[in-house]
């Protein structure tokens, strides 16, 4: 079992390359934006993207989905036409969506609270474009293996929208315009080298009820999407409307700083559907996919712990006489372990997923994702003018709960997995009584005593987690089995 798990673990290492480099490299774009953008300026780019996010999800319509749900069952011959359908659709739906985009962006930017600024929805209508374009043929890396293509093709494309961001914020003074126009080229060049890939698998022999059959599967991923969607950045037009785009940037410079542990959920997330598409048929598949969370967990734990403690200290860091993140934005550094448990019940989500992506159960997706959002707004309108930009961050912490379990009892219905529960709160509990504890002392940042007290905090979490048995003697011994395998075959 344990060699299969390593193999998951292996495979998102590599698809978390990507993820890993390039949200990185993403993420130094935030000095920048502290650094050379006023808080309000940072509120407007912010604002924006959140509306970026929601229109990503009905110009994808679940096609991305469809396609790796009908290929992984589709017979050779039909694999063309399995990923031509959806490619062809959204090309299609993308230029007419992105073109009312640009006619009336005037209207748009009004509508959304970003006066003055139509020519950034332009360029935001034509980012949709070509990130469009590429979603499918990324999903055929996916499911073909093609992991380091995947990951290089991802890389590239951050690395030319950081470095261009950059050179036209910090040498050409183009402040809002430098974060848009530096993204529509990236994407643009994206596009076309996935095009290049893509088109040899192409034909243009479609089949109508194949298109029917993808499309039903696909559209219930808008309304879930559309409430996943909201989860992640509803709270930031609401942040905004109840305080100001000033406030609003320094909870979005905050929120990012999470960003350690969104990069590993989002590295299992990319291995993890098609392993457990893979594995579903194997007779100890409920177990393994147990163990699977059991780990998970586990390292997810880990970075709360580290997070929370470490997240001052890196803010205070001086490059060339700039901080790594500007004194301004710091008053937001209390969300950040809020942030990172919100991140925890996302990978819960994903995990929990597992019956009702393979009893095409889709249905099931906007019920869950719906509750998450209902609470996320509420709660957000409620917390937010008691605790101000806390309150959204705990807004997001419950909508991602309720998220989570809204999809696990209908996913156990279809497909039950024993999960570890003892085991899991142990862990749990071990890291939360570390990082209260440690909050507790006051320590002060950037300080050698207090680094040297989170280094020993971070080691007792170590200890507890052995002490506590997260993992018995089985799992030890069977890791160290699968090890050797790996060791033997390298």
């Amino acid at each position: 079992m344990l060699d299969r798990i390593f193999k998951l673990g292996k495979e998102a290492a590599v698809y978390g390359l990507s993820s890993i480099v390039g949200r990185f490299l993403n993420f130094l774009l935030v000095p920048f934006y502290t650094n050379y953008l006023a808080k309000a300026e940072y509120g407007v780019v912010s604002n924006v993207y959140a509306y970026i996010a929601f229109a990503f999800v009905l110009y994808g319509y679940g096609m991305d989905s469809a396609y790796m749900r009908f290929v992984a069952t589709a017979e050779a011959d039909d694999k063309k036409q399995t990923l031509s359908i959806p490619y062809f659709s959204l090309l299609l739906t993308s230029v007419l969506f992105s073109l009312g985009i640009h006619f009336f962006a005037p209207a748009i930017s009004q509508a959304i609270g970003a006066e003055g600024h139509a020519n950034l929805i332009q360029y935001s209508g034509w980012i949709l474009f070509f990130d469009t374009l590429v979603i499918v043929p990324f999903a055929y890396l996916r499911m073909t293996n093609r992991a380091k293509t995947f990951a290089g093709l991802r890389i590239l494309n951050i690395v030319i929208n950081v470095v261009l961001t950059i050179v036209m914020l910090a040498f050409f003074e183009m402040k809002l315009e430098a974060v848009f126009i530096a993204n529509l080229i990236a994407s643009a060049a994206t596009a076309v080298m996935l095009a290049w890939i893509a088109l040899p698998q192409l034909t243009v022999k479609l089949s109508g009820h194949l298109f029917k059959e993808m499309l039903g599967f696909g559209l219930p991923y808008i309304p879930a999407g559309l409430a996943g969607i909201a989860i992640q950045v509803i709270d930031r037009p609401i942040v905004k409307a109840l305080t100001d785009d000033a406030t609003l940037g320094v909870y979005q410079a905050n929120y990012r700083l999470g960003v350690l542990m969104m990069l590993v959920v989002g590295m299992f997330d990319y291995a993890w559907r098609p392993f457990f598409l893979t594995h579903a048929r194997d007779e100890d598949a409920p177990r393994l996919f147990s163990k699977v969370f059991t780990y998970l967990v586990t390292l997810l734990m880990f970075v709360f712990v580290t997070g929370s403690f470490f997240v001052e200290d890196i803010v205070h860091i001086r490059i060339f006489g700039r901080y790594f993140i500007h004194p301004n934005y710091w008053g937001g550094l209390s969300i950040v372990p809020v942030v990172l448990m919100a991140y925890v019940f996302t990978g819960a989500y994903v995990n929990f997923v597992v019956g009702v992506y393979l009893e095409k159960k889709t249905k099931y997706l906007p019920y869950a994702t719906g509750a998450g959002a209902l609470v996320n707004v509420v709660a957000n309108f409620v917390l937010i003018p008691r605790l101000g930009i806390m309150g959204a961050a705990i807004a997001t912490l419950l909508s991602y709960v309720v998220m989570a379990i809204g999809i696990y009892f209908p996913s156990q219905r279809l497909y039950h997995v024993e999960y570890e529960w003892g085991r899991l709160i142990r862990v749990a509990l071990a890291a939360c009584v570390v990082v209260v504890a440690v909050s507790l002392l006051g320590l002060q940042p950037a300080t050698a005593a207090g680094i040297a007290v989170k280094l020993g905090a971070t080691f007792v979490f170590v200890v507890l987690v052995v002490v506590l048995k997260i993992f018995d003697a089985a799992d030890i011994r069977e890791t160290r089995e699968a090890l050797s395998k790996m060791f033997v075959r390298s």
